[in-house]
């Protein structure tokens, strides 16, 4: 990819989430404006042709993508995945334990995570439903020293 094509879509990208900002500043309640800025994300992030590469899906597999927050409750005891995008229905306000895999780690260290390929990670577990993801990435929310939760993206093809 260029120079040039890269700032394109770079300015694309700045003005979608410009977008999902001011859709989430106006929204009423938390979890609305939560899902403004994941579906941002799930629009934007990932290499959307990552799947054609060989090996970066296995047999049966087919590239999808999810995006979601697992917010931290109240008693700080367990994650629950709201403002979701690609996730099967039912798991909508799924609860897991809050020191559960790849997402207690980042809970634990409140540093950002990238899996490229879940595959070299022995640790990884299977929290979708549907799928396990051969990609996944998590970013802490924190706020006034306080882990809130993550941003959780994930897809089914390695190295997205």
């Amino acid at each position: 990819m260029s120079e040039r094509d890269l700032a394109v879509l770079r300015a694309a990208a700045l003005s979608k989430l410009s977008e999902a900002g001011r859709a989430a500043t106006v929204a009423d309640e938390v979890e609305p404006a939560l899902s403004a800025l994941t579906r941002s994300l799930f629009d934007l992030l990932g290499d959307r042709s990552a799947h054609l590469r060989a090996g970066a899906l296995k047999a049966g597999e087919q590239q999808f993508f999810v995006a979601g927050v697992f917010l931290v409750s109240p008693d700080e005891t367990a994650h629950i995945l709201v403002a979701e995008h690609g996730f099967p229905p039912e798991q909508h306000r799924l609860t897991i334990p809050i020191a559960t895999a790849h997402p207690g780690w980042v809970y634990e260290h409140r540093v950002p995570l990238i899996l490229e390929n879940t595959d070299e990670h022995a640790g990884f577990k299977q929290i979708l439903k549907t799928a396990r993801m051969g990609s996944a990435i998590y970013g802490p929310m924190i706020w006034r020293g306080r882990f809130l939760g993550q941003v959780v993206m994930a897809a089914q093809a390695r190295n997205t």
